[in-house]
């Protein structure tokens, strides 16, 4: 309990500290009038003008929107998530005349068709329009606005990408639709659905017959989450829900762990140069952001294929960092390792001190490189 309070306290803190919401009134012609968004732009956006994010849409923004945005910069901050941007709609009252279905169908009507069409053919093109945007969007909801955004996973292709229900308030044949319908979506679809022991337990109760139905599905597109949280209220989890369901979605993206290098690079058959690549093709191809590798996963790999003894991975690995990391140290290090290892010590020795005005990196010093090229001076009298 203490580490979770300490956790929201540092979220507060440095959402308050950092972040600017912006406030915009949006004129609707499919809902006839204006409603009010809330707008969190990431740090830097200005300064990074070529740089792309993906869209977090916050439904019931009243209420939900400062606990995912507060979630999104500080996950972003540590780079276990992109930076994006957060996209909060004020509801209100109206949130029940926004989720409504039609009677017959259980499929948006009336005012719910309209909201679903606002968002779909006004609000996201606007957003894409007006900021620079990657085409990954995730929808966030709580009971009823949570079961209003799987009505877009029935559009082809689906408008989200990932879907963070909260204690969904299912209309009826909801699951069945679901169930039918996820299998055959051919694009990647990440799915959170969390519960808690003190939810409305009728709203509990739907949610775990759900649980039980979506972890049955096989489809290698499909990456589902589920969670029933301990003590949790209709209205806690949510603080409990949302940095989890962050957490899960983004994985691919975080860097590479100590427990990632221990049980994947060090046991892996394949070189260790191609899952550095891999990994960041993944990065692109989901989120439609292109970033540079971090220095942590080229420091990670490069001291894999040392381990390991992958010299040819360790040359490819400190040739990539050269390019991306060209005023440091970085690639000229593992460059002279592999010199080093590959039995070409003057080789070595010249990358070593050829780093001498360049910025330093982790444990990587100018005096580390300079000591080693004395070194090979010294044994082989260069």
């Amino acid at each position: 309990m203490k580490k979770i309070i300490l956790f929201a306290i540092c979220v507060l803190i440095n959402y308050a500290s950092f972040s600017q919401i912006i406030y915009e009134e949006f004129n609707s012609s499919k809902l006839g009038e204006t409603r009010r968004l809330k707008i969190q732009l990431p740090r830097n956006y200005e300064a990074n003008v070529e740089k792309k994010y993906p869209i977090v849409l916050v439904l019931d923004a009243d209420y939900l929107f400062e606990p995912v945005a507060g979630n999104v910069d500080y996950f972003s901050y540590w780079e276990d998530m992109p930076e994006s941007i957060v996209v909060g709609i004020m509801q209100g009252d109206s949130r029940y005349d926004d989720c409504a279905y039609d009677d017959n169908t259980f499929m948006p009507g009336d005012t719910g068709a309209q909201f679903f069409e606002f968002i779909g053919l006004e609000l996201i093109p606007y957003i894409d329009k007006k900021y620079r945007t990657a085409k990954f969007i995730i929808g966030v909801g709580h009971d009823f606005t949570a079961n209003f955004l799987n009505y877009y996973l029935f559009k082809d292709p689906p408008l989200l990408n990932g879907y963070i229900n909260l204690s969904p308030d299912l209309a009826p044949l909801m699951d069945q639709r679901l169930i039918e319908r996820i299998p055959n979506i051919s694009e990647k679809l990440f799915y959170y659905l969390a519960t808690g022991t003190d939810d409305i337990k009728g709203l509990m109760e739907s949610t775990q017959d759900l649980d039980t139905q979506l972890s049955g599905l096989r489809s290698p597109k499909f990456n589902y989450y589920f969670d029933n949280f301990e003590g949790a209220t209709h209205y806690s989890l949510g603080g409990r829900g949302i940095p989890n369901a962050l957490e899960k979605i983004f994985s691919v993206y975080r860097p590479i762990s100590k427990k990632e290098f221990s049980d994947v690079l060090l046991k892996m058959e394949t070189p260790v140069s191609q899952y550095l690549l891999d990994k960041y093709k993944v990065i692109e191809d989901l989120f439609g952001i292109t970033n540079n590798i971090r220095v942590n996963d080229f420091i990670a790999t490069a001291t894999a294929a040392e381990k390991k003894k992958e010299w040819d991975s360790l040359r490819e690995i400190a040739t990539l960092a050269k390019r991306q990391y060209p005023n440091t140290v970085l690639g000229d290090y593992y460059l002279g390792r592999y010199f080093e290892e590959m039995g070409e010590p003057k080789k070595a020795m010249k990358t070593f001190q050829g780093a001498y005005d360049k910025e330093e990196v982790d444990f990587i010093t100018i005096d580390k490189l300079l000591d080693r090229a004395d070194k090979i001076k010294n044994d082989f009298g260069y």
